[in-house]
């Protein structure tokens, strides 16, 4: 475990509410904030993948981070999403992040322009370099196009700024191969809900989850049953919830858990095109999972 660790845990890939897709709806991102966090969440996304930073303007993306850090009020660590495929831009973004009070930042790789392995770790220095807080690098080659080999990561462990993975790659066997290479260097996230217990039994320190969204006190009991070393309590809740999260990521990510939410009152299931509405198929079995989970649909 590497140190001065983020969190440790289970953090909530937060959804951003809307109203009819059109603006964010602050009256519900506080309400889940809240609720987030007394729910016992050991940390939160903001402006992620699930929150749909890639459809925010530039200014709803600074008000969003600015909003769920002053929500907050210190209670458990705002990790704000500030990646892009443009290094200044993500340069910029990161540092805006970082004075606005974030406790660190998550930085995807670059997508569709992508990048070698030396241009990896060039931007991650670069970003690395111009703030104050730690950054987690987050591996998602299913939607970038490129990925972070465990060489790369052991070569951006010597920064003092880079502090952590996001890994969702879903090779379990290469996130071993990272985990062998960089031992305690940095620490490691899975990035998958359907991954949880096998991450953390390499070494993993949590996870960033979609799951939280629906059950933030189940998702972070996992974790500290496994790390209290009650392996086979953990494990049941690792299977008791992939039926839903597979029901979760039936469609991209966070079309589903958006639906969800609005099922809980949370949101009213806008999202951003190209994201459309989900399936009435696919809703009505996520809908039977949640109930199955004595979630009140």
């Amino acid at each position: 475990m590497a140190n001065n660790i983020i969190f440790k845990g289970a953090a909530t890939a937060l959804i951003t509410p809307f109203k009819n897709s059109k603006e964010i709806d602050y009256n519900q991102f506080a309400s889940l904030i809240d609720w987030q966090i007394d729910s016992g969440i050991d940390a939160l996304v903001v402006c992620g993948t699930s929150g749909e930073a890639s459809t925010l303007t530039d200014e709803e993306h600074k008000s969003a981070i600015s909003f769920a850090v002053k929500q907050a009020r210190g209670r458990v660590p705002i990790i704000a999403g500030t990646g892009s495929n443009d290094t200044a831009y993500a340069v910029e973004l990161s540092k805006y992040a970082s004075d606005e009070g974030a406790d660190a930042l998550l930085i995807v790789t670059p997508y569709y322009n992508k990048a070698t392995q030396k241009g990896l770790i060039n931007m991650y220095n670069e970003i690395a370099d111009s703030v104050k807080c730690p950054l987690i690098c987050y591996n998602v080659p299913s939607r970038t196009g490129v990925n972070i080999e465990p060489s790369t990561y052991l070569e951006l462990s010597k920064h003092p700024n880079i502090n952590a993975i996001k890994e969702a790659n879903g090779n379990i066997s290469k996130i071993a191969d990272t985990a062998l290479i960089i031992k305690d260097k940095l620490n490691i996230y899975s990035g998958n809900d359907d991954q949880i217990i096998p991450i953390l039994s390499l070494g993993g320190i949590g996870v960033i989850s979609v799951l939280s969204n629906l059950f933030p006190k189940e998702t972070s009991e996992m974790c500290k049953l496994y790390f209290e070393g009650k392996v086979d309590k953990a494990l049941e809740l690792q299977l008791k919830f992939l039926p839903i999260i597979h029901a979760l990521f039936c469609e991209v990510n966070p079309i589903p858990v958006k639906c969800a939410m609005k099922h809980l009152k949370f949101c009213d299931g806008s999202v951003r095109g190209p994201l459309t509405e989900m399936e009435a198929a696919n809703e009505k079995v996520l809908v039977e999972q949640m109930r199955k989970l004595n979630l009140n649909v």
